[in-house]
């Protein structure tokens, strides 16, 4: 089973990449371009079945090792 797993700073967390791809962006004269907020994507294939259970394994993943929960949040998603 394939999931997709979304991890981003959470809102009020300074985010330095952010700031520095904005600015790279408007001087390319991407002016609309008004925040820019980075994170990570993951594709994980796991050998499991149960949706349920994959959703629960990924989800501890992230708990442990993927995300740092005190400043980034995560969502886990199935890839059908």
């Amino acid at each position: 089973m394939k999931l997709n797993i979304h991890i981003t700073l959470k809102n009020g967390v300074l985010d330095p990449q952010g700031r520095a791809i904005k600015q790279s962006l408007n001087e390319l004269g991407f002016h609309e371009a008004e925040e820019v907020r980075q994170g990570k994507y993951l594709e994980i294939e796991l050998d499991e079945l149960d949706p349920n259970k994959a959703i629960i394994k990924a989800n501890d993943m992230c708990e442990k090792l993927l995300a740092n929960t005190v400043i980034e949040n995560y969502h886990v998603e199935i890839d059908e």
